[in-house]
């Protein structure tokens, strides 16, 4: 993922904090003192993933005007294609660590590489193919404010329930 420009707003911040149940007045209440004593408002732990609907490219993101999969298998009628011997890739991991606190005013940009990939094997699906993705947030400073690893695997065989 690649996000030029993600600006974070309190509205963003709220919304998102209410469409996860996250209710910690922090994240909407800039009178509570629980927020104050936290030095205002902030994200919650998981919201820089909302960088990606400011990614014009991001595979996820439907697009005007062109099919789409939607959240699940053949949803819009479109198939999932490539994957090669059949199997299925998941999200198997996704960790956060936050360098300092995201807030409101804030002009993040995210950059993805490349991080560790392995195997292992698994009686029921056959080869199982890790890849690590990691995306660094960086505020208007360059300055680093949050380091997100993803970990994906690629299973070489389809597995049923």
């Amino acid at each position: 993922m690649t996000a030029e420009r993600f600006p974070v707003e309190a509205g963003h911040i709220m919304m998102f904090a209410r469409a996860v149940g996250a209710e910690h007045p922090a994240y909407h209440d800039p009178d509570d003192p629980a927020t104050a004593a936290v030095g205002g408002i902030l994200a919650p732990p998981t919201f820089v993933q909302a960088s990606a609907q400011f990614d014009p490219d991001y595979f996820l993101r439907p697009k005007h005007g062109e099919p789409w999969f939607g959240s699940g298998a053949e949803a819009s009628g479109v198939e999932r294609t490539g994957g090669g011997g059949g199997g299925s890739g998941l999200h198997a991991e996704q960790h956060f660590t936050y360098h300092k606190p995201v807030r409101p005013g804030m002009v993040l940009h995210a950059v993805t590489r490349d991080g560790e990939t392995w195997e292992k094997h698994s009686e029921r699906a056959g080869r199982l193919v890790f890849r690590e993705s990691i995306t660094e947030y960086r505020d208007e400073s360059d300055e680093l404010v949050v380091t997100a690893r993803s970990v994906g695997v690629k299973t070489e065989k389809v597995v049923n329930p």
